[in-house]
């Protein structure tokens, strides 16, 4: 079991303090697809091309789905994908890490872990507002995408709401990164650092690698 108030304390991630079972449980799968789509810079633009990624294989080249995996490895303003709307709006993510939707107006909560306003959830491939036009966080993990959490950018990020004034009077950076640590959205898996991960995704795993960022 992982001692979330312990890796809360430590600003680099140590071996000893992770669920290594959970990890390969989640990444060690039987598909011969597996692919991780790293990102650090804050596009939320990219859960689409992961529903689009989904759909094309299984519906333009027919694999299964049980044959394809992707990896979802945010880091960097990334990360806030991975809080609660409890983390976003008591340390004021949006402010603190300047994230803002296309029109330039402050996200103030976690809108990408549920289904827009409107989506129906049908089945009809060609509806737009159908469960495969869906690019919420919960259901792209609904669909078997896996979305990893770095412990590292989670440190850095309880350092910068500390240092700019974002949690309450009084409050430590280890009592934010361990508060952040306790409200992770459902079903992320806690990685040691992302860019780390990465590397180990690709070479003990078989993992291709796509970024958006460049």
């Amino acid at each position: 079991m992982t001692d979330l108030a312990v890796i809360g304390r430590h600003f680099v991630a140590r071996h000893e303090d992770f669920d290594w079972d959970a990890f390969v449980a989640a990444i060690d799968v039987s598909a011969p697809v597996r692919h991780i789509w790293q990102a650090f810079a804050f596009r939320p633009q990219v859960f689409n091309n992961l529903k689009n990624v989904l759909n094309g294989l299984r519906f333009g080249y027919a694999y299964d789905p049980g044959d394809v995996h992707l990896v979802f490895a945010p880091h960097g303003p990334s990360s806030a994908y991975n809080y609660t709307d409890y983390i976003w709006q008591k340390y004021r993510i949006g402010d603190a890490l300047d994230l803002r939707d296309p029109s330039g107006k402050r996200i103030e909560s976690n809108v990408f872990l549920t289904a827009k306003p409107g989506m129906t959830g049908a089945d009809d491939l060609d509806d737009e507002m159908g469960a495969y036009q869906d690019t919420s966080i919960q259901r792209l993990q609904q669909r078997g995408v896996t979305f990893l959490s770095c412990a590292t950018a989670l440190q850095e990020q309880a350092r910068i709401v500390h240092a700019g004034g974002f949690a309450p009077p009084g409050t430590s950076v280890d009592s934010i990164a361990t508060d952040m640590l306790e409200h992770l959205i459902p079903n992320a898996v806690l990685v040691p650092s992302m860019v780390a991960t990465v590397i180990v995704l690709q070479r003990r795993y078989g993992y291709t690698y796509l970024t958006l960022d460049t």
